[in-house]
């Protein structure tokens, strides 16, 4: 009954602004956004593919890199679209089951992210410190039970968000200064007490995500103690080089999202606009770069690649 009575106050849609203060570039400002998109949809579709198709590539870590390309992809999907509608066709209105939708698919990305991340640089700790058994350690049946855990953890973290943000009742304004939904932004606009809405929004997300790092630290604490007391250098080199790309994905991925915690906790001096724009290059700029450095950092990824255009090229 209280759920009845609530729904009358959520029954109108949402106003999604888009950059606050920069309206009149935004026909512009969605130029770069549409071609940084494009570049992660076609990037991640031919990483997926190439991993589908080639047998050489059916290995445990390039499983989890395929599912870091599909996370990257409902990433950029849940937002950008809606955000370019914005910029250039002024559809501002969202309905408040789409923004629900929305939210829901944004946070449970970020937050699968940081998991697929984790279980990557388990899989990096076995192939390294245990490499006689990485086979019988990551068979397919435990790489099944991981994926199944770490998605539905995920989905359990951000499920209470979308219950969270229904018992609100929303009966003042419902401009939304931002170019997509996310769960404090709406919870704001509530006519009604969102102290659980704040406390839930931040502190699991950001427990979860930093048990995720430091998880990740401790695998590569090891890794390097098992790295550096290798017998030659060559060695040292080729186990650190199959570490590489996974490094620099997770440094494009937490390293902007602390700076925007950073940011908003003592950033007062700057702009609504500059985090918001940030918000938005951070929801694109990763998933558009993560199959890039895969490509060009990993050797097994890099030759199927240039094998697929070159073949293209010769037919």
């Amino acid at each position: 009954m209280i759920i009845f009575n609530l729904s009358s106050f959520n029954s109108g849609p949402f106003i999604l602004v888009g950059i606050p203060g920069l309206e009149e570039f935004h026909v512009w400002i969605g130029i770069p956004f549409c071609a940084i998109y494009i570049v992660a949809v076609v990037g991640n579709c031919i990483l997926l593919y190439l991993i589908a198709v080639e047998r050489s590539l059916h290995e445990p870590m390039f499983f989890f890199l395929s599912m870091l390309a599909m996370t990257d992809l409902i990433l950029s999907t849940a937002c950008v679209p809606k955000t370019l509608s914005i910029f250039w066709l002024g559809a501002q209105e969202i309905t408040f089951p789409g923004c629900l939708t929305q939210m829901f698919f944004l946070h449970y990305s970020s937050v699968l992210d940081s998991a697929i991340l984790m279980s990557m640089a388990f899989d990096r700790y076995v192939a390294i410190c245990s490499p006689l058994r990485y086979t019988t350690i990551l068979t397919p049946q435990t790489i099944i039970k991981i994926v199944v855990a770490i998605s539905f953890r995920s989905f359990c973290i951000i499920l209470p968000d979308v219950f969270l943000l229904t018992r609100l009742p929303f009966c003042r304004t419902r401009i939304i200064p931002h170019t997509y939904c996310e769960h404090i932004g709406v919870a704001r606009l509530a006519c009604a007490d969102i102290s659980i809405n704040i406390w839930y929004g931040f502190c699991v997300p950001i427990m979860t995500v930093t048990s995720d790092v430091i998880l990740i630290a401790i695998s590569y604490i090891f890794i390097l103690c098992t790295i550096f007391h290798l017998p030659s250098q060559e060695a040292r080199q080729k186990a650190l080089g199959t570490c590489g790309s996974h490094v620099c994905v997770i440094l494009m991925f937490y390293t902007p999202g602390f700076f925007s915690i950073l940011a908003h906790r003592f950033g007062h001096n700057v702009s609504h606009s500059f985090h918001i724009m940030f918000a938005n290059l951070y929801i694109v700029i990763p998933p558009a770069l993560n199959p890039i450095v895969y490509g060009v950092k990993t050797k097994q990824v890099r030759d199927k690649v240039i094998l697929l255009f070159s073949t293209k090229d010769i037919s």
